[in-house]
């Protein structure tokens, strides 16, 4: 998703007769053709609707990655799955891999060779395959005079219908999400990679963003990044981590 925020201020008592005025949201990227895209174009958007998300062709949305369902996100830079993430997101990772004799944490990490690329155990990143507006199969059955537990348990089970219907034999990794204070829903399918090896971070001490404290202070010189490589099997398909294994290519 991708929040957009434009906000005019102007002070009346300096410029009397002038109104305020603030346009922002957070829409799902399925639904940008209902936002006026002329407008956002006219802030400075240089993409189309259908460059930032389309399911049959190459979109923004291939680029952009949520990493272990969510906890962080991050984005593919190169032709042989590179990823540019934050330094905590990779956290975890670099610590499990320092010692007393390699202090990768302090001293930070840099692989000069794919051979050098760590495995990162239960580690997983998942693109966006695409979105569908599920809403009127989710409240089919749902109305206006239902109370609260009723309309809840209406909900329930129109999940575990749809969920059976579009994912029969449950290979497909499918999230339905609901929006608007339950009065949209929507069915989120993702691909994920299960060969994610550690490439690079810095020491910590560049590397680390300062948490709460820091974190809505500005101006913040920090080197908050790590990068990461998704592996795939021969067809470039999720595989499970083997040294056969190949760079995924997007």
């Amino acid at each position: 998703m991708k929040k957009i925020t434009t906000f005019l201020l102007i002070i009346g008592m300096m410029l009397p007769g002038l109104t305020t005025q603030a346009d922002e949201g957070m829409w799902i990227v399925n639904m940008l053709n209902r936002i006026t895209m002329a407008e956002m174009q006219g802030m400075g958007l240089n993409l189309t609707a259908e460059e930032i998300y389309d399911i049959n062709n190459a979109s923004l949305k291939d680029a952009i990655v949520r990493l272990n369902g969510g906890s962080c996100t991050g984005e593919v830079i190169s032709s042989q799955g590179l990823v540019l993430t934050n330094h905590h997101c990779a956290y975890d990772a670099i610590q499990g891999f320092s010692s007393t004799e390699n202090d990768y944490l302090t001293d930070g990490f840099f692989a000069k060779a794919f051979d050098q690329e760590k495995h990162i155990d239960d580690f997983v990143i998942s693109f966006l395959v695409r979105i569908d507006d599920v809403t009127e199969t989710m409240l089919a059955d749902v109305t206006n005079e239902m109370s609260e537990d009723e309309r809840d348990s209406a909900i329930g089970e129109a999940r575990k219908a749809l969920m059976t219907e579009m994912n029969p034999d449950g290979e497909k990794e499918l999230d339905l999400k609901s929006f608007y204070y339950g009065n949209e829903f929507y069915m989120f399918e993702y691909k994920t990679y299960r060969d994610i090896r550690l490439v690079a971070a810095p020491p910590e001490s560049v590397g680390k963003y300062g948490g709460d404290t820091d974190n809505w202070m500005w101006p913040r010189h920090t080197g908050d990044f790590s990068m990461l490589r998704i592996y795939s099997g021969a067809d470039n398909e999720p595989a499970d981590f083997n040294e056969n294994n190949v760079p995924y290519q997007p």
